[in-house]
């Protein structure tokens, strides 16, 4: 694997929420700045030797709009 992907949203209870696409790795934070910093811990902890880690990780920021009729 050379990318993970991470899914990002907002949390309802505020801040971000991160998960990975096909690995379980899930984390959020109050911030995106911190968000980018967890999301790379999680990686490094899910994937503690760094021969199998991803070398890229991509972040996928996911908004929806409800939209009244």
């Amino acid at each position: 694997m050379t990318e993970i992907v991470f899914l990002v949203e907002d949390d309802p209870e505020g801040g971000y929420a991160a998960r990975a696409v096909g690995v379980s790795i899930f984390t959020q934070a109050d911030d995106l700045a911190m968000l980018r910093q967890n999301v790379l811990d999680a990686v490094r902890c899910h994937f503690p030797d760094a021969a199998d880690r991803p070398k890229m990780v991509r972040l996928h920021h996911v908004h929806d709009e409800v939209l009244a009729l």
